[in-house]
């Protein structure tokens, strides 16, 4: 057999990219198992009140995916971007079976030790693969549908889940889908999906207006300003998802809302933040990703703030889906604006260096959350995440440069 030739484009690697896609809904899928109904699961079967201990899982998830997404893309070019995906699938086989029967909170709390690291490998890896494989032209729809099945999945399990615990109980039966999820990511990262290292040197001896950077970390946390900025919001943009992630359920139980109404209700907006970068994504490779982000986060920001005075089902339908559309607009934007700032050797580092940042927003987001709606009621953590998201908005604005694909100091 011939040697393969390694060419780059979406065109040219199409099949291996759309397999990368539907394994990257099994990857969201994991999250989905959890979205409506852990929060229910920690206050009836486990007797837990205050918001701060609730919230314990997702400041676990946080913390563990954002250092295995540093990991992920610190290690991804010697150890090989297949093989972090097959690692980060061999780890999540523990899952649904703690959150099937664990006795006590602190088998959650390790059930989402091992989902954090799920996340950071596989989601990481591909990201990354699907970056190497479409080349720099097509990174905005390389994104957007890779962010957008992700999402997807997680609305419909997080739908589904919400449905089989409404009908049967929290436990069992919602996370019998986590078995398939895990079987199915497993399997077809072993035997359907090749490494995309040659994708990478093929990229890398074309040439690159983008020098190699001496600090990768430095340079993407703060010193280079697009770099920097796109770290920012997306640590701020996850910070106010691990608020919804983790209050919403809990202020829509207060508000009266049933928990058929409550999985309704937290599925609009991944759903909308799925399906929206089917047409964001494009958007992010024809106008200013500066532009995408801005009008995104200051999106949110607006939505998140009116939740304070939503009452009926459809007034927070309509706010979830403001949300969803925000975050739909950012998602792509993000990822492919590091990408457009990174010389291909130095990619997937980089990217590692923002999932950090960005997944450490989960954890900041729920402690934030839960002291503070300890303290002071359920308002206070939506107000203050708004105020934060529009900060958020404001550095974007005035920090980063409308030419995204410059290596801009």
């Amino acid at each position: 057999m011939g040697k393969h030739t390694v060419t780059l484009g979406l065109k040219e690697n199409w099949q291996q990219f759309f397999l990368l896609v539907i394994v990257n809904g099994f990857v969201g899928g994991m999250v989905g198992l959890e979205r409506s109904i852990l929060p229910e699961l920690a206050s009836k079967e486990f007797g837990m009140v205050a918001k701060t201990a609730i919230l314990s899982f997702i400041v676990v998830f946080g913390v563990t995916k954002a250092l295995t997404n540093y990991f992920a893309g610190a290690f991804a070019n010697s150890i090989g971007r297949k093989r972090l995906l097959v690692i980060g699938w061999a780890i999540a086989i523990p899952i649904p079976l703690l959150l099937m029967y664990a006795p006590t909170w602190e088998w959650v709390i390790l059930a989402n030790v091992f989902l954090g690291i799920n996340q950071g490998l596989a989601w990481s890896s591909t990201v990354v693969m699907k970056i190497d494989l479409v080349g720099e032209k097509q990174r905005g729809l390389a994104m957007v549908l890779n962010e957008s099945v992700g999402y997807m999945a997680v609305a419909i399990i997080a739908l589904l889940t919400g449905y089989i615990a409404s009908e049967w109980g929290v436990r069992p039966y919602p996370f019998y889908l986590g078995i398939g999820l895990v079987l199915a990511g497993l399997f077809s990262s072993i035997f359907l999906i090749r490494d995309t290292r040659g994708h990478v040197a093929k990229a890398s001896s074309n040439s690159s207006q983008i020098p190699l950077m001496k600090q990768v970390f430095a340079e993407t946390t703060w010193r280079n300003r697009n770099l920097s900025s796109v770290t920012q919001g997306g640590m701020v943009n996850n910070l106010n998802d691990g608020m919804i992630w983790g209050l919403f359920p809990i202020l829509l139980a207060e508000k009266g809302f049933d928990l058929k109404q409550i999985g309704i209700i937290t599925t609009i907006y991944p759903a909308v933040w799925g399906v929206g970068q089917l047409g964001t994504g494009r958007m992010a490779d024809i106008i200013a990703k500066k532009n995408l982000l801005f009008a995104g986060m200051l999106l949110q920001a607006v939505a998140l703030l009116f939740m304070v005075w939503a009452e009926s089902i459809v007034q927070f339908i309509l706010l979830s889906t403001l949300l969803g559309g925000g975050t739909a607009m950012v998602y792509p934007a993000f990822l492919a604006s590091i990408a457009d700032n990174t010389h291909p050797d130095d990619r997937a580092e980089s990217i590692g260096v923002f999932r950090l940042w960005r997944d450490l927003g989960f954890a900041i987001g729920a402690i934030m959350t839960g002291v503070l709606a300890d303290k002071l009621g359920l308002k206070a953590p939506i107000v203050s995440i708004a105020g934060l998201t529009f900060v958020s908005a404001m550095i974007i604005l005035f920090r980063m440069k409308i030419r995204s694909t410059s290596y801009i100091k």
